[in-house]
């Protein structure tokens, strides 16, 4: 891992890795979990399948923390080449907290801007995602977009967000001056992101083109408690740890009108968990 690398990740809040799983395995991959959810609904499933429904995202919605059941799943998360990438980023190796597959079909709607750690409660320090395309991501297609220096912010608090683009119900504000980017990958390209990162996707306008991704999350090597959902952390040889469960809402910041332009300031306290969507 260059030195520019981490500088990259340092400043920007996010990595992208290309090409740190090969094509052959990125087909595997991907076949294996168009399989799975055509065989139907498994245990942690967020949302039942509806193979009827106008909806696609009720017919291929996306699945969690298969790890848990699914060998697969479980050596993708811990895979050496993700441990090497992030102890070099964040100085020792993380825990492994979460899987998830994200099928996003053609006529889908996105994900409104978050921060995942809103979601993770990671303390000391953050979460860390790991999302691996397994199709070309675009714009069409609905690919991440990325508030760059987001993650210097502390975590916002939300707002309700437009169900009609959005599959969750929640975002977070932005002002004008810190759009999001668009972040294109090819299959096997690897995106590392800090856990306060502020992030989202627009909604997928093909008609013939899935954005199937492959995320793991993670908790920085020193952190001592996680929610409730992501427990069991695991270490990345598989093993398990005990940590504390995170318990209720912490600060939560809101943007004020500064001399100089937009400033965050933490007021109240976020009184809703949710799992991570």
């Amino acid at each position: 891992m260059s030195v520019s690398f981490k500088e990259q990740f340092a400043t920007y809040g996010y990595l992208v890795v290309r090409g740190l799983f090969g094509a052959d395995e990125v087909e595997r991959l991907r076949d294996h979990y168009m399989e799975l959810r055509r065989r139907g609904s498994y245990e942690g499933d967020l949302v039942g399948v509806a193979p009827t429904s106008r909806d696609p995202l009720r017919r291929y919605p996306r699945m969690a923390q298969m790890h848990r059941w699914d060998e697969v799943s479980l050596q993708w998360l811990i895979d050496d080449r993700l441990d090497e990438v992030m102890t070099a980023l964040l100085g020792r190796s993380p825990y492994a907290v979460q899987t998830m597959l994200y099928f996003k079909p053609p006529g889908s709607r996105g994900q409104a801007l978050h921060q995942d750690n809103f979601y993770l409660r990671a303390e000391p320090g953050t979460c860390v995602a790991a999302w691996m395309a397994l199709d070309r991501v675009d714009q069409e297609n609905g690919c991440l977009e990325v508030v760059p220096g987001s993650h210097r912010w502390p975590i916002l608090c939300t707002e309700k967000a437009d169900t009609k683009v959005s599959f969750t119900d929640v975002t977070v504000p932005v002002p004008e001056q810190n759009t999001a980017v668009p972040v294109e990958m090819e299959p096997g390209d690897v995106l590392f992101f800090h856990g306060a990162l502020v992030h989202g996707s627009a909604p997928n306008v093909t008609t013939d083109r899935f954005r199937r991704a492959l995320i793991g999350h993670y908790i920085q090597g020193e952190a001592q408690q996680v929610a409730k959902y992501y427990h069991p952390a695991l270490r990345m040889d598989g093993t398990p740890l005990e940590l504390a469960v995170a318990e209720g809402g912490g600060a939560c910041g809101k943007w004020v009108e500064g001399e100089d332009g937009p400033v965050v300031v933490l007021t109240g306290r976020e009184t809703v968990i949710r799992k991570h969507e």
